[in-house]
């Protein structure tokens, strides 16, 4: 299937992208993360260093190998305080800077008297989908720059075709990222995606309910 599109200019790839993938915390002292918690929590400063202090810990106990490894158990953060006090901001900010993913849960949707709500099986299964979505943007990082450099050669291949001369094909390639060719229109073959399964809901005749990835 061929679809018209306009050219607009290709993203340069963002500076958050350019940071090594390894966890921001391996390369943070407990200062260093009291200075980003700084940042965005005011006050709590005896909190900010017992977080950060856990947090950098919590990495050198991961950081272990051998039979040192299964000795050191994991340790879990608890915090005690008022409404309003920063708990969940720091929680928030602390996973954001670990690269962990964060929920959070209020008791009372699962533990009042009389209360109907969801299982709380939900809180595992909104942690994990959580996860999975900051692993897929961490693979997204990984193939970002292959992904920018094969549209390019579709956008180039629609403008010049694939067998123009290479002088022809950077010429056009500078034109491209430099913006000059933002309202130019190509074709570009794109696959057609399968449809999606449906099935009919029980009871009522007629309605289908259609599955979406």
């Amino acid at each position: 299937m061929k679809q018209k599109t306009n050219i607009t200019s290709l993203p340069t790839r963002d500076s958050k992208l350019e940071k090594d993938d390894k966890s921001v915390v391996s390369s943070l002292s407990p200062r260093e993360i009291v200075s980003e918690l700084d940042r965005y929590v005011i006050g709590q400063n005896a909190a900010k260093r017992a977080v950060a202090i856990a947090l950098r810990n919590r990495w050198r106990r991961q950081a272990l190998k051998g039979d040192m490894k299964d000795e050191v158990l994991p340790k879990n953060i608890l915090m005690i305080g008022p409404t309003g006090v920063g708990k969940t901001e720091i929680s928030r900010r602390l996973s954001k800077l670990a690269e962990a993913p964060f929920i959070k849960v209020e008791a009372t949707r699962f533990t009042e008297v009389g209360y109907v709500g969801r299982d709380v099986e939900q809180i595992i299964r909104d942690l994990l989908e959580i996860a999975i979505a900051i692993e897929k943007e961490r693979m997204r990082k990984e193939v970002y720059s292959k992904a920018q450099q094969a549209a390019e050669e579709r956008v180039l291949n629609a403008l010049v075709g694939n067998k123009a001369s290479i002088a022809t094909r950077e010429s056009f390639r500078k034109r491209l990222r430099s913006g000059d060719l933002d309202n130019n229109q190509i074709e570009i073959e794109v696959n057609d995606l399968p449809n999606m399964p449906s099935f009919e809901i029980p009871g009522m005749p007629g309605a289908n309910v259609g599955m979406v990835n």
